[in-house]
């Protein structure tokens, strides 16, 4: 009897421990509208990415030496500082500002992280490549503008409530004057307040 009394509590107290536990993600949708604001943390999101981004692309494609070059201008992304305390992809960052530059053709970009990857081939070419397709190295195209910035954030609580505040800095510099040609932020701040307990 004892026995029985000790299993039906052990089989009603996982019950309970089970279904007051963190439940699991179990049904999605995909979301038709992606450019809709993603508020769900406190975090930085692909929402202020795009915020962002988007702003800082439209700077650039603006300022006289991308608007006015009589040839794309080439650039080259080196690194985007991150100043925050959050775990932050910075490259998808940069990913995604290269990519809407070259959307419309307005510049080209040296890709640093394939250099590895084409000496190796230029390496391999030459000795199992024919003469005719055969590439070299001492051909590429030099770089006129280098691309970094830095991304900081500040955090206030006071009681309830929370900001959480994000700029994202880029600068364009001048590989042959060594003079910063562009310089440009864009402000993001969200407003949090934190529920009621039982809310």
């Amino acid at each position: 009897m004892q026995i029985i009394l000790m299993t039906t509590i052990a089989v009603i107290t996982g019950f309970f421990v089970s279904s007051c536990g963190p439940k699991a993600f179990v049904k999605g949708a995909y979301d038709q509208d992606i450019n809709r604001a993603n508020l769900l943390t406190d975090k930085w999101s692909e929402s202020d990415m795009q915020k962002a981004v988007t702003d800082l692309v439209q700077s650039l494609k603006n300022h006289r030496s991308i608007a006015q070059a009589k040839r794309p201008p080439i650039l080259m992304v080196t690194r985007l500082q991150n100043r925050t305390s959050e775990h932050i992809d910075t490259k998808s960052i940069m990913d995604m500002l290269s990519d809407e530059l070259m959307r419309g053709g307005e510049v080209v970009f040296v890709d640093k992280s394939a250099r590895e990857d084409m000496a190796a081939e230029y390496e391999y070419q030459k000795d199992n490549a024919s003469r005719e397709t055969r590439k070299s190295s001492g051909g590429q195209t030099g770089t006129d503008f280098i691309l970094n910035g830095r991304l900081t954030s500040i955090v206030q609580t006071a009681g309830r409530d929370k900001t959480v505040y994000y700029k994202l800095n880029l600068s364009m510099t001048n590989l042959k004057t060594g003079l910063k040609a562009w310089s440009d932020y864009k402000q993001i701040r969200k407003i949090y307040k934190k529920s009621r307990l039982g809310l």
